[in-house]
């Protein structure tokens, strides 16, 4: 079998997407012979190396499973168990693949979240030069007036860089619309903080063309193959 990155191996076995794998190989859970490997570029081969995370084997590449869960509010994005706090994976409890979500949401942010076992899928996602848009619904506390929808349409310094949404749009008192591109941790609680708004619920309708529509809260289905080509425009 063809060598491949250890990184990309791993994204590729569903352990997480490649940027989270390197980032578990650096913090020392990976092991390549029986040996911590701290190198992501480091060459391996299904065929001959044994390659073990966190002590658990890690025996090769995975059918690859696409969901869409309509995530429900206080549950944490992680892929390690935490005591005594619900994690959104528990809801996959029954399915013997590795998962992982698809970058982040807030622990009480809820609405559309793709979960996968497809390293190379949540790259594309997530990478900023894809430009896929995410919509989101904010509920806040005060009425929403005029110079409310310029600053937000203003955005926010979020980390080292300033971003501005794509679209803002008020829905109806208390409620707007907010598109963004950035994919930027927070980004759009910090455009809402710094208009001096109050959320009430942040939930997110849309990733790309991938619509949440009427799932429930807390469950979850499958992607078909006409929405993985929809979310990958």
């Amino acid at each position: 079998m063809k060598e491949k990155r250890l990184s990309k191996a791993l994204a590729a076995a569903g352990i997480a997407s490649r940027r989270a794998a390197e980032e578990m190989i650096f913090e020392g859970h990976v092991k390549v012979n029986g040996v911590v490997t701290l190198v992501p570029q480091t060459l391996i081969d299904w065929d001959k190396d044994q390659i073990r995370v966190d002590e658990v084997l890690v025996t090769g590449e995975q059918r690859k499973l696409y969901f869409m869960l309509n995530k429900p509010a206080g549950l944490i994005c992680s892929i390690d168990p935490l005591k005594n706090r619900r994690i959104v994976l528990d809801l996959f409890a029954e399915k013997s693949e590795r998962l992982f979500t698809v970058g982040r949401m807030d622990q009480n942010a809820t609405g559309l979240l793709l979960v996968t076992n497809d390293g190379h899928f949540a790259d594309k996602i997530l990478r900023s030069s894809a430009n896929i848009i995410k919509e989101y619904i904010v509920k806040v506390s005060q009425e929403i007036t005029a110079d409310h929808l310029e600053t937000l349409s203003q955005g926010a310094r979020v980390d080292d860089r300033w971003v501005r949404p794509v679209l803002v749009q008020k829905v109806r008192r208390g409620t707007f619309k907010i598109c963004v591109k950035e994919g930027k941790k927070h980004e759009v609680r910090i455009i809402t903080e710094r208009a001096n708004l109050d959320i009430i619920d942040l939930k997110r309708v849309r990733i790309g063309g991938l619509v949440l529509g009427s799932l429930p809260e807390g469950e979850y289905r499958s992607l078909t193959e006409q929405e993985l080509a929809l979310v990958q425009k």
